[in-house]
């Protein structure tokens, strides 16, 4: 009956050091792909792509670079204002996955950021993900309605010169 207990208490000091395990670099993370790990790196740039999706680039060129940290639009809430992590060194713990060629980590929580990346605030309550990052006033307005369209009515062509009867 003690051994249980202390079988428990072993799993979980496993456990814990699976979860808190050393980061490696981003350029390394193709090597780890199927695997959950921490991937580490300075943040570039954050590019936002069709639909609002959200990526972290650790390269000056996001074509070449082996990894790549991915936010999709339903989930910026939960993570929190990802246009704060430019310039900084971040964490990211999460699923190593391959998407076109190169090694991704796709973003769903704020748990799932450390390092500087911890203490981001939360996504502003106006920001709209449409707009592409732009701030919404919250105004309702009506929808327009749509323009009637008509075929252009052509007029109808006389010749320049009229040709003269000939009276002989």
């Amino acid at each position: 009956m003690h051994r249980t207990p202390a079988l428990l208490l072993a799993g979980l000091v496993l456990s814990s050091s699976l979860i808190h395990s050393e980061c490696i670099p981003f350029d390394q993370a193709r090597q780890h792909v199927g695997e959950t790990r921490c991937i580490t790196g300075k943040v570039l740039r954050i590019e936002q792509g069709m639909k609002g999706v959200h990526y972290l680039d650790f390269c000056e060129d996001y074509r070449l670079c082996p990894f790549t940290a991915v936010i999709f639009p339903s989930d910026l809430k939960s993570v929190g204002d990802v246009r704060q992590l430019q310039g900084r060194v971040v964490e990211i713990h999460g699923a190593v996955k391959e998407y076109d060629g190169r090694a991704e980590i796709v973003l769903q929580e704020a748990r799932q950021l450390g390092g500087a990346g911890v203490s981001i605030p939360p996504l502003p309550k106006n920001y709209d993900v449409e707009k592409h990052g732009h701030f919404s006033a919250g105004k309702f307005s009506h929808p327009k309605a749509k323009r009637k369209t008509s075929k252009k009515q052509e007029r109808a062509k006389l010749p320049i010169e009229v040709p003269e009867d000939d009276e002989d």
